[in-house]
């Protein structure tokens, strides 16, 4: 049994060592001394190897940097913010306010292919809206500097003006590490849907297939957002956008529920309900332009003009004596095929990539129906009573992505949150289906105008404006819904969400650096936990580094007249008393734990009882015949 304590690991999942153990399950023969041997890489792979210099792809400058940035380890943290919250202790819906590249990264342990759906609305790169810093350098500091927590130094955040030499370059450094470390956390039947324009739809697409491989392309949905524009350039008005769509896997969408309204039996026939179809075909072959003959009245058929049996000769006369033709009364009407609901191959429909709109009359079955942004701009306004945010897609496109791309208990991701339209589209959609959907929105906290409508009623970002709306959705559902839905019972509507937002670590992290050992190092190591933590912000730190997910179920507990957290129905205990004892070390070991975590300040020296808190969670263990894994941070 492998037992001792450990350093409980601050730092974000290490995306290289990830990968490296991930080659070294499938190849552990290319290994020497845990070094690739990239001659036996060849060889376990058929020599198929491309070493030439030129090969087929996208390219652009900054690209190679992109995976350093990805590789680059985040010592942050998500703290909690009960005040902002709604049901904080019981709901599973997660709003994280920060920057989304920093909080992919922090996920990573937790959330690492958890995720069913991801649906991202990201900057279109139109030359109007924040993407990041000026200097390209994108990280913790530079986000604690733009949130006005620490000094800038004269480092702003800027729009990508089309003038810039590296105006597409800059959007996709922007867009790769992003999509990289999302497609992380997808579940093995994950999907992503991401919105966009003209302006990077051939880059995006080119991208993805680079991120997620092309044989995981599903499609491309085409969605009207407005009915025209009289200044249209070119005299061409863009009236739609695209949703692409990837999954993490080569996996398929939920399609179109099959529907069997029309089928019926009006003739009695013991082979079930049946409706009548179309029994030519477009396309020509050997055997299929013919005349069938009515064996009742003698009357004889041709294919309709330009068209052609689909069957054989010798097919056809068979279905005849089945009775599956059903034969007009009169010589110059068309016969048509009686198609049972028993012989239906599928229960659903491939859901079409046109987006329908929802005034259409008579929209085929399988189209996905979804109002204009003008709708959505109503329906925020009516919620508000202003215009607080510009430009917000409709909550329903993310119901009918959701009837496509998630299942009932599925976790949904968006890291471009913008006014909360995911959330509001998982809330309805759960409220109409009767389903459990879980969301994560993270929104960057970028300030309004001063004259805006939002800054007017006290919403000061777009983040606030993001979690107002959530909160306000949240009461017209419950308020829709009293007296249909059980919301003080077992099985509640879960409405409320957790507020988290990024900030620094709350412990001062030792600097390995030889040259950076100094008297300053050396007092972080005696006391690296900030003065100002808060017990629970230390709480949910140490959850998701030890990759718990940050809904987990907590419980306070008192043992041995010491705090005791017990996570995931004790699971794991955390302990952050600094005065530890030997009678709360062995009160913890009684309740049988996965984990164990303390402050390392908690033993204030004393290598005696540190040793003696080793010993006891280890013959515990033994006497349980399990194991108990014993971190200090």
């Amino acid at each position: 049994m492998k037992f001792g304590p450990q350093k409980l690991d601050l730092t974000t999942m290490d995306i290289a060592a990830e990968k490296r153990k991930q080659l070294k399950n499938l190849f552990p023969e290319i290994f020497t001394e845990d070094k690739v041997d990239f001659d036996a890489l060849r060889r376990v792979l058929g020599d198929i190897v491309d070493s030439s210099k030129e090969r087929f792809g996208l390219n652009w400058p900054g690209k190679a940097d992109c995976m350093k940035v990805i590789q680059a380890p985040s010592v942050a943290t998500l703290k909690p913010c009960r005040e902002e919250s709604v049901d904080f202790d019981a709901s599973e819906n997660l709003f994280i306010e920060g920057d989304n590249l920093e909080v992919l990264k922090l996920l990573q342990k937790s959330y690492f292919g958890q995720v069913k759906m991801i649906y991202i609305d990201p900057p279109y790169n139109t030359g109007n809206e924040f993407i990041y810093p000026d200097k390209f350098a994108e990280n913790l500091d530079t986000y604690m500097e733009y949130t006005g927590q620490k000094d800038a130094e004269g480092r702003t955040f800027s729009t990508n003006a089309d003038t810039a030499g590296r105006f597409h370059s800059n959007w996709l450094n922007m867009m790769y590490p992003r999509l990289y470390l999302a497609k992380n956390l997808l579940r093995e039947d994950g999907v992503i849907f991401i919105s966009i324009d003209d302006h990077e739809q051939a880059n995006l697409k080119a991208l993805c297939d680079q991120v997620f491989g092309e044989e995981n392309f599903l499609g491309t949905f085409v969605w009207k957002r407005r009915s025209g524009a009289m200044d249209a350039v070119s005299n061409v008005s863009e009236d739609h956008e695209y949703i692409l769509a990837y999954s993490r896997h080569e996996n398929q969408l939920n399609g179109i529920k099959r529907s069997f309204e029309k089928y019926s039996n009006p003739d009695g026939d013991v082979r079930g309900d049946w409706i009548s179809d179309n029994l030519s075909a477009g396309k020509p072959g050997g055997d299929t332009y013919y005349a069938i003959i009515d064996p009742s009245t003698g009357n004889e058929f041709w294919p309709p003009k330009g068209r052609y049996w689909p069957y054989s000769s010798i097919t056809m006369a068979t279905k005849i004596e089945e009775g599956r033709v059903i034969f007009p009364k009169l010589s110059t009407g068309t016969p048509m095929l009686k198609r049972f609901k028993s012989e239906a191959m599928k229960a659903v429909l491939p859901v079409s990539t046109w987006i329908e709109a929802p005034n259409k009359k008579n929209p085929p079955q399988g189209a996905l129906i979804t109002p204009l942004n003008s709708q959505a701009t109503k329906d925020l306004k009516s919620l508000f009573g202003d215009k607080v945010f510009l430009y917000p897609k409709p909550y329903q496109l993310i119901e009918e992505l959701l009837s496509q791309g998630a299942t009932k208990n599925s976790i949904v991701l968006d890291l471009f949150a913008g006014s909360g339209t995911t959330a509001h589209g998982v809330l309805s959609y759960n409220a109409k289906h009767n389903t459990n959907m879980k969301y994560i929105t993270v929104q960057l906290p970028e300030p309004v105008e001063n004259d805006s409508a939002a800054r007017k009623i006290g919403m000061y970002t777009i983040a606030d404006i993001g979690k107002e709306r959530i909160r306000r959705v949240g009461a017209v559902i419950k308020a829709e819904n009293e007296g249909s839905l059980d919301l003080d019972g077992a099985g509640d509507l879960d409405l409320g969400f957790k507020v988290f937002k990024l900030d620094t670590s709350n412990f001062k992290i030792w600097d390995g650096d030889a040259n950076a050992f100094d008297e300053v190092q050396l007092d972080m190591h005696v006391d690296h936990i900030d003065a100002a933590a808060e017990a629970e912000d230390i709480l949910y730190e140490l959850l998701l580094k030890s990759g718990f997910e940050l809904t987990t179920t907590v419980e306070r507990l008192t043992l041995a007249d010491k705090e005791v957290f017990s996570i995931a129905d004790g699971a794991l205990l955390i302990c952050l008393d600094k005065n530890l004892t030997s009678a709360v070390i062995d009160a913890m070991a009684e309740a049988d734990p996965i984990q164990v975590i303390c402050l390392d300040e908690g033993f204030k020296g004393n290598d005696q009882l540190k040793t003696n808190a080793v010993q006891t969670f280890a013959a515990r263990a033994a006497a349980s015949e399990s194991e108990i894994i014993f971190r200090t941070v």
